[in-house]
């Protein structure tokens, strides 16, 4: 019927389960996982599975054994620094840009709505939840300096900052209101078009978090 929303197949079903499990961290680095499991737990025959592990082998995220099943393969020695580099570069980049454009109301205004939630989800202690958040925010900074080529460029980060946010504050849960309240003061260095002060302030963000990016 015209305007029914077309429902994903199986195998986007079983690619986007089996992700999730892998960025939440509920499948760490080293786990064996076979077609198996998944089809069980998605509900699907092997063949989707299959297909959506061959996708998740592209993507750096599985390594796939014949007889044996995948293995999720652990964040790359040097990964996070070469992350770090790149999400700083990018980001005091759009601040640079915002300063010389203004801030939009309309990106402003997404940003306050990430801090609140931020707040609430740091409140109840949920890492995966506000790694989500997290990434949301920082994307937005990139894009709200209107060079979309490096919004584009942002957002194929996105995964591998989530999963590095869950890992190293999984045992840090009681960072994440420290984490907002910088994201506050980000924000405000945005509004006052104060690149230095971003700049300082974003690398003491993201190093207190994730370590120095060298």
């Amino acid at each position: 019927m015209p305007g029914t929303a077309k429902r994903p197949s199986a195998a986007h079903t079983a690619y986007t389960v089996t992700k999730e499990l892998i960025l939440s961290g509920e499948l760490p680095g080293g786990s064996l996982i076979s077609e198996g499991e998944i089809a069980e737990r998605v509900r699907v025959s092997r063949t989707p599975v299959r297909e959506a592990f061959l996708r998740l082998e592209s993507e750096e995220l599985l390594a796939l054994h014949p007889k044996r099943g995948a293995v999720v393969v652990p964040v790359p020695p040097g990964e996070a620094a070469d992350v770090l580099e790149l999400r700083l570069a990018l980001e005091r980049s759009a601040a640079g840009r915002i300063a010389r454009t203004g801030l939009p109301t309309e990106y402003d205004q997404r940003m306050r709505d990430l801090l609140a939630r931020q707040r609430d989800l740091a409140a109840a202690a949920d890492v995966g939840g506000f790694a989500e958040a997290d990434e949301a925010f920082h994307r937005c900074i990139v894009e709200a300096s209107g060079n979309r080529l490096a919004g584009r460029f942002y957002a194929t980060l996105g995964d591998r900052q989530r999963r590095m946010s869950i890992s190293a504050l999984r045992l840090r849960p009681e960072r994440l209101p420290l984490l907002a309240g910088e994201h506050e003061t980000l924000l405000e260095h945005l509004r006052a078009g104060d690149t230095a002060a971003f700049a300082e302030a974003l690398e003491v963000h993201l190093t207190a978090t994730h370590g120095t990016p060298h």
